[in-house]
């Protein structure tokens, strides 16, 4: 299956495009659409994509991101379960602003995560991206956090990890990918929009 995955679908710029990449293109567009509309299948049909895309990534040296894809199944379950029963008195989450306190958190953990990944890339792998292979990996998990818990700003961090994540796989020639994160940043602007309405229509239940 993995060779299948691995194998070249069609050539695009003048690179390869894997089977891995076309379905991971696929099943992204689907996950972050339902996502904008706040539904539950965006958890199951996330973790599909993001063990397509460890694939592509992996073997295009991106190993902060590929590692990264294992941590977003976790997340996804957790995301999953904390949709239904993780708001007060194990009800489903509504959507709500970030508070200071959350910010301030996210700053750290942003900082530290974007630190510690930059050194580990750049001196022990083969990285060629060490810097932004770890800030985007740091933007990308800060920003999961974020929609597990149904806080709107989860999508600035979406759009600011994109802007830097649509260059840099054009640099790494995942032509497809790129296209499929430029949607992404499309989607994402559509999703704050979609969730800014919804927490003004129905205010947030503290979790």
């Amino acid at each position: 299956m993995i060779d299948w995955l691995s194998g070249v679908a069609f050539t695009a710029f003048g690179a390869g495009t894997t089977r891995a990449e076309v379905l991971g293109f696929a099943t992204g567009l689907v996950n972050v659409a339902l996502l904008v509309r706040r539904h539950i299948l965006n958890w199951p049909l996330g973790i599909l994509n993001v063990l397509l895309l460890m694939l592509v990534f992996f073997s295009a040296g991106l190993y902060a991101d590929a590692g990264l894809q294992i941590v977003y199944v976790v997340l996804g379950a957790y995301g999953w379960w904390a949709w239904l029963y993780g708001g007060a008195s194990r009800t489903p989450l509504t959507v709500r602003g970030t508070t200071r306190a959350e910010w301030l958190g996210l700053a750290v953990a942003g900082v530290l995560l974007t630190a510690g990944l930059w050194l580990f890339l750049d001196r022990l792998t083969g990285s060629t991206v060490p810097l932004a292979d770890a800030l985007t990996t740091a933007l990308s998990l800060l920003a999961t956090y974020g929609q597990t818990r149904k806080l709107v700003e989860n999508w600035w961090l979406w759009i600011a990890a994109d802007l830097i994540y649509i260059p840099l796989y054009a640099y790494k020639d995942l032509w497809l990918t790129a296209v499929l994160y430029l949607a992404f940043l499309l989607l994402c602007v559509l999703g704050l929009r979609a969730w800014r309405s919804a927490a003004r229509s129905r205010p947030a239940v503290p979790a």
